[in-house]
């Protein structure tokens, strides 16, 4: 397999005050999901509900998207249908081209991300402005997001303080976070106000009334919107939901999921075109229609990208967002890459260490864990197999198959303990490389359960 993942954790730990401190501000997080989901005496039960309505609306995905744009339709929408990136991002830019649109802000959008939008604008004169705080953070620093809820969550405050004494002129040396929001928020004001057109994201999108729902904390979706007449909403088909009651299941699962709140500060639904303004809305798909070809792994369009597969995941939180080589990190990132292109993001399978996390705490009860498995399956079918794993694999098999063979190899086993380092430790051993070998017992538990059969027998007579 390949070692690009474990080649770039290594780097990101080089740093371990800064590696520990994103190991336990991540489960820091975890922690407060936790303390909020015991509040809730029905929580297993809404990530059951949330589950099924998930699987309802793959299977009904045709049916509810034609609601869907019927009723935004009604509603004064113009809908748009991309198949994928390339095509999302040609009707983002004609419907700004047509309005001769230079100065164009967005809130946070993973499928922007996804599909290239910022670059491609770019690219061809637009002015492209990232309201929320972490992500225009990033775009400051020319960084991508490292997490899907929290994407500048490995930028420490000296660092934003240095940025924003460079780029917006604040005070040298000031750090503080109360300080550079009030600064960032000066900052954005006159970009909102200058703003052209605006975008947003969904997280959400109702069927049965045409409504865009956007979650945030900030209300920079709302800033965004309020200003420019002319506003573009995009989302992944998966986003789709059946009605405002299974909505109310969601919005239930999500603050809680991701950051530990009750609910997000900003709840915000988008249905109409401001009064003499357009309101478009892009339905992309970009390989989500292929996944309901997939049994085995239909359950990653459940995802609602709150993040907390990745604030539980024991490796995400030890190696960083910037290991995976799929621009979405951590378990989640694992699945939609493999699913995305599979020779490409292979390599992110070997940052799991199948503990399960993942799948315990998802809210949509994804099987994340479970998928990754079944991928590493399919691993030899792509040539992508580690050479030398096929061989131990196949070696551990042989001799398991053999009780003898196996039984020779544990009673000699303890010899291993008294070989000089360099013999245990060195290129041959891959586990050794970060950890110390368990010291083997001078008695299996074979023998061990045999005795004490024995002994039970005399003692019973």
């Amino acid at each position: 397999m390949s070692t690009k993942h474990s080649k770039a954790a290594e780097k990101f730990l080089q740093d371990s005050k800064m590696a520990a401190w994103h190991n336990e501000t991540l489960w820091m997080v975890r922690a407060k999901r936790d303390k909020m989901s015991k509040e809730v005496p029905e929580w297993e039960e809404l990530r059951n509900k949330a589950c099924e309505l998930k699987l309802y609306s793959s299977s009904h995905l045709e049916e509810l998207l034609l609601e869907f744009e019927k009723n935004a339709t009604a509603n004064g929408a113009i809908v748009h249908w991309a198949k994928d990136a390339d095509e999302y991002c040609a009707i983002v830019y004609e419907i700004l081209n047509e309005h001769n649109v230079h100065h164009f802000i967005k809130s946070k959008s993973m499928l922007a991300e996804e599909c290239g939008l910022n670059p491609f604008l770019m690219e061809r004169g637009i002015d492209v402005v990232e309201s929320d705080l972490g992500e225009r953070i990033l775009q400051l620093m020319h960084l991508e997001p490292s997490h899907i809820v929290l994407p500048a969550i490995h930028i420490k405050r000296e660092q934003v303080g240095e940025l924003f004494e460079k780029e917006m002129g604040t005070e040298k040396g000031n750090f503080d976070p109360t300080y550079l929001t009030h600064a960032a928020r000066k900052n954005l004001r006159h970009l909102f106000l200058n703003a052209e057109a605006a975008m947003t994201g969904a997280n959400f999108a109702v069927a049965s009334t045409g409504d865009i729902v956007v979650c945030t904390n900030e209300g920079n979706a709302d800033m965004g919107t309020s200003y420019p007449k002319l506003n573009i909403a995009a989302f992944g088909m998966e986003k789709i939901v059946p009605d405002l009651e299974a909505l109310g299941v969601f919005t239930r699962l999500l603050a809680r999921s991701a950051t530990g709140q009750p609910v997000t500060t900003y709840t915000s639904h988008y249905r109409r075109p401001r009064e003499g303004g357009e309101y478009h809305i892009i339905i992309v798909d970009n390989g989500r229609s292929t996944l309901l070809s997939k049994p085995g792994h239909i359950k990653t369009l459940n995802c609602i990208r709150c993040g907390a597969c990745m604030n539980t995941c024991p490796v995400y939180r030890r190696s960083g967002g910037y290991s995976y080589t799929y621009f979405i990190p951590g378990p989640i990132g694992i699945n939609l890459g493999m699913a995305h292109d599979p020779e490409k993001y292979y390599d992110n399978l070997s940052a799991c260490s199948l503990c399960m996390s993942c799948s315990d705490v998802c809210p949509v009860k994804v099987d994340l864990a479970e998928q990754i498995y079944r991928w590493r399956q399919d691993l030899d079918a792509l040539g992508k197999a580690n050479t030398g794993k096929k061989i131990m694999s196949g070696g551990m098999k042989f001799l398991m198959e053999r009780p003898a063979l196996f039984n020779a190899a544990l009673w000699a086993a303890p010899i291993v303990n008294g070989l000089p380092r360099f013999m245990k430790y060195n290129d041959l051993d891959d586990w050794g490389k970060g950890r110390e070998l368990p010291e083997f017992a001078g008695e299996s538990f074979n023998e061990m359960w045999k005795k004490n059969k024995v002994q039970g027998k005399e003692e019973s007579k």
